[in-house]
């Protein structure tokens, strides 16, 4: 079996180490960067996904990431060397995942039907599972695992809708196909304590203030 690019960061000791360290306080000025009034925006995915893609551009460097991809691609965030990438976060209070990592976002309830029936993963999936004060992880689940598990279960219990009656929000994978894709045999994970630390709220200013420092 031939192996994604994605799984040299699983074979990289020092990307490992500085994943382990640095991680979670990236994290933290993330979620500092998004909150306002103690209260975490909306916004905290896209700020954590570009935390990923900075990683990947100090790995591979950053001629070589492309992060201009277009609107019309849902599902691909960034692409190495010709080769799609899937980027998720999300927040967890255990190390169980339960779901709530959306496929597709969208407050069209047939749109979100029609992708259910649609749906056929084509790039690997990278997710970070937060769980401060816990053990969280970083999962590599590769493109033939994730089909593999939705031919196993059908996209009923892969891919869960918004309640009818209720404000959609688009469509996500199940907790059965989270754990499901967890315990497959090419699947790589990395164990990250999220341990809180003592940060000034006023580091989330500092590339600002640089900047207004610069003399051009």
């Amino acid at each position: 079996m031939i192996k994604s690019i994605y799984n040299e960061i699983f074979d990289d000791n020092l990307i490992i180490r500085r994943i382990k360290n640095k991680l979670p306080k990236l994290f933290q000025l993330a979620e500092l960067e998004s909150s306002r009034d103690g209260k975490i925006g909306m916004e905290i995915g896209s700020v954590r996904e570009r935390i990923i893609i900075a990683l990947l551009m100090y790995k591979y460097g950053i001629d070589i990431v492309d992060s201009k991809v277009p609107i019309t691609e849902p599902e691909v965030d960034v692409i190495v060397k010709n080769t799609p990438l899937s980027i998720k976060t999300i927040s967890t209070k255990t190390s169980k995942l339960r779901g709530g990592i959306k496929l597709i976002w969208t407050v069209d309830a047939q749109k979100a039907l029609l992708f259910k029936n649609t749906y056929i993963p084509k790039c690997d999936l990278l997710l970070a599972q937060i769980v401060w004060g816990g053990n969280g992880r970083l999962f590599l689940f590769s493109v033939k695992s994730q089909n593999e598990v939705l031919a196993q279960i059908g996209r009923d219990r892969y891919i869960k809708l918004p309640k009818e009656g209720t404000n959609p929000r688009g469509a996500e994978i199940t907790a059965e196909a989270l754990n499901l894709l967890t315990m497959c045999n090419d699947t790589r994970i990395i164990d990250i304590d999220f341990i809180r630390g003592e940060i000034d709220y006023r580091e989330v200013y500092t590339k600002w203030l640089d900047a207004w420092r610069e003399e051009y």
